[in-house]
């Protein structure tokens, strides 16, 4: 009975602190939109909208200068929103962080301040340059496990840095010195050393995809005091986003179809789990006449070279890679990326995605989402302090059937979105996605009956094993005690996800000396359950939905749903939908009686 009280007290706490939230970003936006008379001002921001535009403005006096480099040196006619704003700050000896998208053009923002930079010198010729007033380079790359492991090279920066010839310092891809982020480096953290030794060299740090809380984090861990900051809007509105389901664990032959039938010749990535996975997909497709060839991180340097030489130049038309491709690619032309198996975090699946359309036409961004994928990530993140919270994220972002995919990462990335801007450039929009809204309380006492059971017997059941005994195919002992759904599979997978997800199951993790194993346990919110007037509701695809209703004639009808009543009808939801005569992706299938 306690136990059941504390269940409904958090449940109550979550839905408040949410109503809470809601409520602040009401107060926040009507007193930042108008000011009634009388009232005072609120503080001027330390960076305002006429600053920005001073900025922006070609007046400096080494504006010449750059539109000559940035017209001669890297053949564009004019910058990118906020490319000019970030190098007029940098040059005027501001710290900035910048925040924008991948492909808009963060590079050269650091690297048009210098005349010319060199990647392949020879060690030694670099370090004695680096004090050398005639040196012929003027850009160094570095790596933060050099900055902490060389004490040469720190040697080196610092008699630079009393020669006035340490110009600024520029650390890419920042949100890595954040363990929040999304790609926390160890190393990173030991970057903050830089600032300290050379206070008066202005620090540009730069990133696609960083929340404010990481920002903060960054700057403290960075040692810089007051930094600018400067963000892009999230949104690239050429690409079009779309979650597709595994029909099985397998889903190449789902992809070789697609690439096939929709990008003939055209490039485009395909991103996978794991190395083994990049050579079998990459196989896989060859088999099926698509010129494709592996990436990772394991192979010979020469070897990643080739391929990427190959795919540059039109040789080949996929690159299938693990996340280790993606640094450098500066490909415009990339129609597609389609990621194999689900990313780890909404901001790694926004970077990777990102790498399409750079030439502002048209690309497509498709994740296969499948559940057993979900645990395989979750045990590779299992060390991560956010790595769980970020993967369920991901996978409600792909779960989501009714709610803009944009909406779904301006949410992530703090901002405000309006799904009118989407422009149906996302499969939710575009097809209206035909969904229903199921009562599946008792379908959840019944699941949540079987890990209950398993508990009490001192057993442990991985996802799949509580997939089978839901179903009937679990043990002979267990089958007399169990309840065995009407559900087909598809949609006891969707359930048990969204229990998962909303605190009626837990992850319980299990170590071995090869492995670790994911077990469901129940969650925080299990208890609730026990509670008759407790009810659960959950959006499905109409794909899903041809069940039979435990509680009503098999037929969706239109009601109003009304939060907090339990209920076992189905509520009928659409999306206007697409205006030409495209297919919807959810295809109508019989209501089995």
């Amino acid at each position: 009975m306690v136990e059941l009280q504390i269940s409904e007290l958090l449940e109550k706490q979550t839905k408040l602190s949410s109503r809470k939230n809601k409520l602040l970003q009401i107060l926040e936006g009507a007193c930042s939109s108008a000011q009634p008379s009388g009232a005072s001002k609120p503080p001027k921001p330390s960076f305002s909208k006429q600053d920005l535009q001073h900025y922006e403005e070609s007046d400096f006096s080494w504006s010449k200068e750059v539109q000559a480099k940035l017209c001669n040196v890297f053949q564009l006619s004019k910058f990118r929103p906020l490319q000019r704003a970030a190098i007029n700050l940098s040059m005027s000896g501001k710290d900035l962080f910048l925040v924008m998208p991948t492909g808009r053009g963060k590079s050269l923002c650091y690297q048009l301040p210098v005349l010319r930079y060199m990647t392949d010198e020879d060690s030694k010729q670099v370090l004695a340059g680096m004090t050398d007033k005639n040196s012929p380079f003027k850009l160094l790359y570095v790596t933060p496990e050099k900055i902490a492991k060389s004490k040469l090279l720190m040697s080196k920066l610092e008699k630079a840095y009393n020669m006035n010839l340490l110009a600024r310092i520029a650390v890419d891809e920042v949100h890595c010195c954040s363990q929040w982020g999304h790609d926390f480096r160890p190393d990173y953290k030991l970057l903050g050393i830089l600032k300290r030794q050379f206070p008066k060299v202005p620090l540009v740090g730069l990133t696609a995809t960083a929340t404010s809380n990481v920002l903060k984090d960054c700057q403290k861990i960075l040692c810089v005091q007051e930094p600018i900051t400067l963000t892009a809007p999230f949104n690239r509105p050429n690409l079009y986003y779309e979650v597709r389901f595994k029909h099985n664990e397998d889903c190449t032959h789902q992809i070789a179809e697609l690439i096939r039938e929709r990008y003939k010749n055209q490039s485009g990535i395909v991103y996978v789990f794991s190395q083994k996975d990049a050579e079998v997909v990459a196989t896989d497709l060859q088999k099926r006449n698509i010129l494709a060839q592996p990436y990772h991180a394991n192979m010979e340097p020469s070897d990643k070279s080739l391929v990427h030489q190959q795919w540059s130049s039109k040789k080949i038309q996929v690159v299938v890679a693990t996340v280790a491709f993606g640094m450098g690619i500066d490909k415009a032309d990339v129609r597609f990326v389609i990621h194999h198996t689900i990313s780890k975090s909404i901001e790694n699946y926004y970077q990777e995605s990102g790498r399409a359309g750079r030439d502002d036409g048209s690309a497509d961004c498709i994740v296969f989402f499948g559940f057993a994928d979900i645990f395989r990530i979750s045990t590779m993140v299992v060390m991560e302090n956010t790595g769980q919270q970020k993967l369920q994220n991901m996978v409600a972002y792909c779960q989501n059937v009714d709610r803009c995919r944009r909406a779904m990462m301006a949410i992530h990335f703090d901002e405000v979105w309006n799904d009118d801007e989407c422009n149906q450039m996302c499969d939710v929009c575009r097809h209206g996605n035909d969904y229903i809204t199921m009562d599946i309380t008792k379908h959840a006492r019944d699941v949540v009956a079987i890990v209950e059971m398993a508990s009490s017997m001192d057993e442990k059941l991985t996802p799949l094993k509580v997939c089978d005994a839901w179903m009937g195919k679990g043990p002979a002992k267990h089958r007399k005690t169990l309840k065995v759904t009407s559900l087909s599979r598809v949609e006891v997978e969707s359930v048990i996800i969204h229990l998962l997800l909303h605190g009626y199951f837990s992850e319980d993790f299990s170590f071995t000396p090869y492995t670790t194993h994911f077990y469901l346990k129940l969650g925080r919110k299990a208890a609730l359950l026990k509670n008759d007037n407790h009810s659960i509701t959950m959006k499905m695809r109409r794909v899903m939905s041809h069940v039979k209703s435990c509680c009503a004639a098999p037929q969706v009808k239109k009601v109003s749903e009304s939060a907090g009543k339990k209920s076992s009808a189905k509520v009928e939801g659409k999306r206007p939908a697409d205006s030409d005569d495209k297919k919807s992706v959810a295809k109508k299938v019989k209501i089995l009686p």
